[in-house]
């Protein structure tokens, strides 16, 4: 482990899919609490393999992951709820369930903690208002844009108040002004100290972000850019 004690920390982590398809391959990587990192790389590159090592949705096939200094490998499988309230997630296809309101969609994650009425009552409006849809609370996904659900997603992972934001292609299915929307939203949440990381093929989003940006290439970190843009080869 390195001397400062990181949020997360990957060494020598590798991760292998039946029969032998290698996916991740000797990832060394720190990531400070408090940083926006952004992964880049092609299609199959390891991008969603190495966010779902994370969260404890797939497991490394060798090497060790810390939380807080944690061995993820050492946590029960039947405490894995509680610790996946230290990271949010969002998707590229918002996960949203169609016959709850914004605000529902909301609640269930709290509903699911065992939250009372009240604290919902009072929890969910205040992170609606946070990601820009106050007045929209009791839409539907489907009278909601595509920006707008992806909001309510973001809302969802960060009403937990987690120390990480995932985000898997937040942008994927979004027009630029949306993405732009959403971007600066994520910024802004970073800025009050959550760390934030996230996998995107946006090379334009990533060179606005400006912040540090891995690239994945065939499994392995090909680049490690503390700021600014990046060079796909």
């Amino acid at each position: 482990m390195p001397d400062i004690q990181p949020i997360i920390y990957f060494e020598n982590v590798a991760k292998t899919f039946p029969p032998d398809h290698a996916v991740l391959e000797d990832i060394n990587l720190t990531i400070q609490a408090g940083e926006f990192l952004s992964i880049v790389g092609a299609s199959g590159a390891g991008k969603s393999t190495l966010l779902k090592l994370i969260y404890a949705e797939e497991e490394p096939t060798a090497g060790e992951i810390y939380f807080n200094g944690r061995p993820l490998s050492r946590i029960n499988r039947k405490h894995l709820p509680f610790f996946r309230r230290n990271i949010g997630t969002v998707f590229q296809d918002f996960k949203l369930l169609p016959e709850r309101t914004a605000f529902e969609n909301v609640a269930y994650a709290l509903e699911v903690d065992g939250k009372s009425t009240e604290e919902i009552n009072q929890e969910v409006p205040e992170i609606l208002e946070i990601v820009g849809l106050g007045g929209k609370t009791r839409k539907f996904p489907r009278q909601l844009s595509g920006g707008e659900q992806q909001r309510v997603s973001l809302a969802r992972a960060l009403v937990h108040r987690p120390k990480v934001i995932i985000a898997d292609e937040p942008t994927g299915n979004l027009d630029p002004v949306s993405s732009s929307d959403l971007i600066q939203l994520l910024l802004e949440i970073n800025s009050f100290g959550t760390t934030v990381l996230m996998a995107t093929h946006n090379k334009n989003i990533v060179d606005k972000i400006g912040r540090r940006v891995i690239v994945l290439n065939n499994g392995r970190i090909a680049h490690d850019h503390n700021k600014g843009k990046y060079v796909l080869n």
